[in-house]
């Protein structure tokens, strides 16, 4: 059987043009899609998360490999759905209302991705409204929700209580994370659960759904 470790390298050093050649090869050659994701990509992402949790890794290192992945999976993406492959869980995934900032959200977002989430990106300054109907109208099962300033912190807290009040609390596992969100914090507003890092939001999705 030929071995795409290229695509592996390709998504750990964020060489987003071999990644996408190697994809297309691969697919060419007949590979099952599903196996190019489970074998090459998601150790290659595991592995990116570990060099960042590490310090070997940074913020431009793992923004190249999350390019990397978006590309392959550009490429597999609409072969999974014709095959009707699941994804492991949907993500509604946005950085909360009155926040700005995109960078982590889209680290998390190719996170997820590449551990095998379908993520519905929903942008910036999400009001607690869009999140319900991701729920609602899209299915999504788990609520991922991103703040950078300490001033729109509240803005989970009240996200949590509008998916309450909306009823659909049972439904969804709810994530937290952003440079000033702690676990306290996330304890106190009912998450069910806080990555202090997008590199670690894929064990933290996996634990909240188990």
């Amino acid at each position: 059987m030929q071995d795409y470790k290229p695509l592996y390298e390709a998504v750990l050093n964020g060489d987003a043009k071999t990644a996408k050649a190697t994809t297309e090869i691969a697919l060419a050659a007949g590979m099952d899609p599903l196996k190019l994701v489970q074998e090459y990509m998601m150790p290659a992402m595991a592995e990116v998360g570990r060099r960042f949790e590490s310090n070997e890794y940074f913020v431009p290192e793992l923004l190249l490999a999350a390019r990397a992945m978006k590309a392959a999976l550009e490429l597999i993406r609409p072969l999974l759905i014709a095959s009707g492959a699941q994804p492991v869980a949907r993500v509604a995934l946005g950085t909360v209302k009155g926040d700005l900032h995109d960078i982590g959200k889209n680290l998390v977002a190719a996170m997820l991705e590449g551990g095998g989430y379908e993520v519905i990106d929903l942008g910036v300054n999400v009001e607690p409204e869009k999140f319900i109907a991701a729920v609602k109208e899209k299915g999504a099962n788990i609520v991922a929700m991103s703040a950078l300033l300490t001033t729109t912190m509240p803005s989970m807290k009240t996200t949590v209580d509008a998916i309450k009040q909306a009823g659909v609390r049972d439904q969804v596992k709810i994530l937290v994370g952003g440079a000033p969100v702690t676990q306290k914090y996330a304890d106190e507003i009912g998450a069910d659960g806080y990555s202090e890092s997008a590199a670690g939001i894929v064990a933290i999705a996996k634990q909240a759904l188990n």
